[in-house]
């Protein structure tokens, strides 16, 4: 019923669709399984160094903010960034994409930016223990990427819906 509420208000591109639908079922199923798979969308794991060394504050959390948290420059170790991107392209209307862009890179630059909060305030708290800070880090990514997986095979599954209801 909310497929279709949605569908009907909205315009939807199939093509758009039937990519979120590849995208989220092979790295869904990747992330939920722990594999390693193909990696997500992105550049390398090292940041420029010329983008931020010497910049204003101003110029570096631009730089931070916009290219390199959400993985456009660099890698991010989730590929549920990527389906944001498809699930914004299949949206058949420019005013509305861009108004979903800006709210899901809200809302993934909040959630980034609280996991980099909450770890800063653990590592200030303590002294030494370095490996078992790193060992419960590993553990936290398993965790948040099969969390990833899992809305990612979600995502494709309500595509799937949406493409069966206008077939």
């Amino acid at each position: 019923m909310l497929v279709g509420l949605v569908t009907n208000a909205v315009p939807v591109s199939r093509a758009a669709l039937a990519l979120i639908i590849v995208y989220g079922a092979y790295y869904g199923l990747i992330e939920t399984a722990g594999r390693p798979g193909l990696p997500p969308p992105g550049g390398t794991w090292q940041v420029p160094s010329q983008w931020v060394d010497g910049a204003p504050r101003w110029r570096r959390t631009l730089v931070w903010g916009s290219l390199l948290g959400p993985g456009f420059a660099t890698r991010n170790p989730y590929a549920g960034f990527g389906l944001l991107l498809l699930a914004v392209a299949a949206i058949g209307n420019l005013r509305l994409g861009v108004m979903a862009a800006a709210a899901l890179g809200l809302l993934h630059a909040l959630g980034r930016a609280a996991a980099l909060l909450r770890d800063t305030a653990r590592l200030g708290g303590r002294g030494g223990g370095e490996t078992g800070d790193y060992l419960q880090s590993v553990i936290r990514t398993l965790r948040w990427r099969m969390l990833d997986g899992l809305a990612m095979l979600a995502v494709a599954g309500t595509a799937t819906v949406m493409i069966a209801g206008h077939g």
